[in-house]
């Protein structure tokens, strides 16, 4: 399992949930679109999963900037997954940042909204922020990888499913 998140915004910690904590340290891999804001809430990540995988956002300060690129791009279960924090232009350019990846899933932050978008040929994911919601509801993502396909939901920080989808290898989507 993965366990997707964004928007942090701590100055002191990761501020996970009960349930959120125990999910991070039993996910295989951990993924962050950006804005720890330090380096305290970046190594409290650290120290919970040895696997993470993260970006920098536009709030994250110049200490978290030199240790984070501000992209990625990466395998989930046979389904090539683009990373970033926000893309000048909304949906449409992530959309196009995703394709330029080869990627049939992008994650993003920067809006605290969780949401899932299927845009063609590409799925955009936003987890929201687990931790600051600003008037939104908090959220983060688990995704489970299967053989070129991703099941996929978006959570609140107490484990309740809010959605969920399914992105396959090639930019096939669907609501499960």
């Amino acid at each position: 399992m993965i366990v997707v998140c964004s928007d942090t915004h701590s100055r002191t910690g990761h501020e996970l949930s009960e349930h959120m904590l125990k999910a991070v340290r039993e996910a295989d891999l951990v993924v962050h679109a950006g804005d720890f804001t330090t380096t305290a809430a970046l190594s409290a990540f650290r120290a919970e999963s040895d696997r993470l995988f993260a970006v920098h956002g536009n709030a994250d300060d110049a200490e978290v900037r030199e240790h984070l690129p501000s992209a990625r791009t990466f395998d989930v279960g046979g389904v090539t997954t683009a990373l970033t924090h926000r893309q000048h232009g909304g949906a449409t350019a992530l959309a196009m940042f995703g394709r330029s990846r080869g990627a049939s899933l992008v994650v993003s932050g920067h809006t605290h909204r969780p949401s899932v978008t299927h845009a063609d040929d590409v799925t955009l994911l936003n987890p929201g922020s687990h931790a600051d919601p600003r008037g939104s509801r908090p959220g983060y993502a688990e995704l489970v990888p299967g053989d070129n396909v991703v099941r996929g939901r978006l959570l609140d920080p107490g484990g309740t499913v809010v959605d969920s989808f399914e992105v396959r290898r090639g930019g096939d989507a669907g609501d499960s």
